[in-house]
């Protein structure tokens, strides 16, 4: 017979439901106490809407950020208001001669500028940003210039832009600027819904290709994702943004510097559990 079973013949049944209440506030409030074991180098997670932080490990200091750099790239490209039905062709000068990291845009792919900046921010297609940002008035170096000016508008004072991919490990920011860079980056409705679409296809040329997002959580129907973006280089880590909606609150999660292949997901997963027992 297992301890509750034993206590509920040992007491009157209103003395038994009232111990069984304490016993849930103080292990609910035992829970609430007690913070994630998370894996990542630094995570910041706060409430949007107000901006209070809810959880923090290692938030000053800038670690090169991999592909969330796209989010201040699709920043850019909006802000140009150049034509999204604008065709982008990919060329040699698009490929990544860093890390030769593989892309199935081929040189010679044609696609509209919201079509390339879909695949970018859903799956980072990392072609598609670089053809982006040759296509920005002025050229490439241009727009690395306006990423970086927009990074000092929004107060992001410790994150700097070489490219507009986030292959290079120059690109650097901290936990606290890639959170403002986040906020700003959710005022634009079309990244809202291009970053969190699951499955899009293109047609580049011959045939089609078949992208999905490359976020995890976004087939999870536990989560409410409004906005997300992933990233991973070997000096990056694994790395997440996550605006999400958690008990009727918008909540913010930035994670980065993951370990492992899903160390993100596990930090992630560990804070939405943490923050639904009442540390919203």
């Amino acid at each position: 017979m297992s301890f509750f079973s034993r206590a509920r013949t040992l007491f009157p049944r209103p003395l038994f439901i009232m111990l069984m209440l304490l016993f849930t506030v103080f292990s609910t409030n035992v829970m609430a106490k007690v913070y994630p074991r998370m894996l990542s180098r630094s995570i910041l997670v706060m409430n949007a809407s107000n901006g209070r932080v809810l959880y923090q490990k290692n938030t000053a200091r800038a670690y090169p950020m991999a592909s969330l750099t796209k989010l201040m790239m699709a920043m850019v490209v909006l802000d140009s208001k150049q034509s999204l039905k604008q065709k982008i062709t990919v060329t040699s000068a698009d490929r990544d001669l860093l890390k030769n990291t593989h892309s199935r845009l081929t040189i010679g792919s044609t696609l509209s500028r919201k079509d390339m900046l879909h695949i970018a921010l859903m799956s980072s297609e990392n072609r598609a940003a670089a053809a982006l940002s040759r296509y920005y008035p002025g050229g490439r170096k241009a727009f690395i210039r306006q990423m970086n000016r927009k990074a000092r508008a929004y107060g992001m004072r410790h994150t700097h832009f070489y490219d507009a991919t986030g292959l290079t490990p120059r690109n650097t920011a901290s936990a606290h600027d890639l959170a403002i860079m986040a906020k700003h980056a959710y005022r634009y409705a079309l990244i809202r819904q291009l970053s969190t679409d699951k499955r899009y296809v293109v047609h580049p040329g011959r045939g089609q290709l078949v992208y999905r997002s490359s976020d995890g959580l976004i087939n999870n129907k536990t989560w409410n994702i409004v906005l997300q973006k992933t990233g991973f280089t070997d000096q990056a880590g694994h790395c997440l943004i996550v605006y999400t909606k958690l008990k009727g609150q918008d909540v913010l999660m930035v994670i980065a510097g993951g370990p492992h292949r899903y160390s993100h997901y596990h930090d992630a997963l560990g804070l939405k559990a943490w923050l639904m027992h009442g540390n919203l």
